[in-house]
């Protein structure tokens, strides 16, 4: 039986995790990892069906995914999904580093080069992904009305308000505060930042 790791463009959260698993699952795929861009799949059992990218790329593209096969978007794409992941997953206050010794050391690479990669490919820097991911964040926090914005603040790392609604309104044109009273939901979706 072999094995094959795939990396998977817009991997957003746990649901997209389930779709993956269960689209591969449905062409018959054994799925022994997955995990937010990466998923590692067995053959379907059968030497007369090995690993078909051909199928398994449409299929992601019908859910809104996309087969990576590059490495140096493979790496672009794993940036992504680390930054996505402790922004909306709620983990930057808890972050200890500096976000680029946090990618240097999980990408494996160094910050330099992953910064090179990750501005020529995208004609955006990480620091700027970074900001918009935040104040999309952000934006969904707002909507939600439940939270203080100094919670806000707090929960997406920032040392202060003055400095969330300083790049809140760079990005927005509103403070945090007008876009919370406006009621409006003209939020972005985290994997087209």
């Amino acid at each position: 039986m072999a094995q094959q790791e795939i990396y998977i463009k817009n991997m957003v959260c746990d649901r997209c995790i389930w779709v993956v698993r269960r689209e591969l699952e449905r062409l018959g795929y054994t799925v022994s990892q997955i995990e937010l861009g990466r998923a590692v799949i067995d053959d379907r059992g059968d030497a007369r069906l090995p690993i078909d990218l051909t199928t398994i790329g449409p299929m992601l593209q019908e859910h809104g995914f996309a087969l990576l096969t590059d490495k140096t978007t493979r790496v672009v794409n794993q940036v992504k999904t680390l930054i996505i992941d402790l922004i909306h997953g709620g983990r930057v206050a808890e972050l200890r580093t500096t976000l680029s010794d946090y990618l240097s050391e999980n990408v494996g690479m160094d910050y330099a080069h992953l910064s090179h990669l990750f501005s020529t490919t995208e004609n955006l820097t990480i620091e700027k992904f970074w900001i918009m991911q935040r104040v999309e964040r952000a934006k969904e926090l707002l909507s939600y009305d439940e939270i203080s914005i100094s919670d806000i603040a707090r929960q997406l790392g920032y040392s202060s308000v003055a400095y969330l609604t300083n790049q809140f309104k760079q990005i927005t044109g509103l403070t945090p505060a007008a876009y919370r009273s406006r009621n409006t939901n003209d939020r972005n979706s985290i994997d087209w930042i």
